[in-house]
């Protein structure tokens, strides 16, 4: 995997508005969804699921409808949409639709150590 690029300041500060901390896991997962999507509740539940096993994720639930200006500036077209931030604050990757459990355990696998 290349390591990831620096992080953009202009989407951090969008990110800092919606009350993501970064720097405060290895891994935080920003799901933008809407109320009536029915893949949004189902990757809401698993990255619940995956946040209670693994200490170095956060999950932070973004509503779409309520915050259209983040949306706008972080180019959010579908939801889900999830944002994987490393530590630094950089977009280590992105999920959009509705992914795996087998995809999201995996993202998350590769970035954070497994409660025992």
């Amino acid at each position: 995997m290349d390591a990831p690029a620096a992080p953009d300041d202009r989407q951090l500060a969008v990110l800092s508005g919606l009350g993501v901390r970064p720097g405060d896991a290895e891994l935080t997962a920003v799901q933008f969804s809407t109320a009536f999507c029915g893949p949004c509740r189902a990757t809401r539940a698993r990255l619940q699921q995956l946040q209670r096993t693994r200490p170095g994720l956060v999950h932070v639930h973004v509503d779409a409808e309520s915050h259209l200006d983040a949306v706008r500036a972080l180019d959010v077209r579908v939801t889900p949409t999830v944002l994987w931030l490393g530590r630094s604050g950089a977009v280590v990757a992105r999920s959009t639709g509705a992914p795996s459990s087998a995809e999201l355990s995996a993202l998350v696998d590769a970035h954070t150590p497994v409660s025992r």
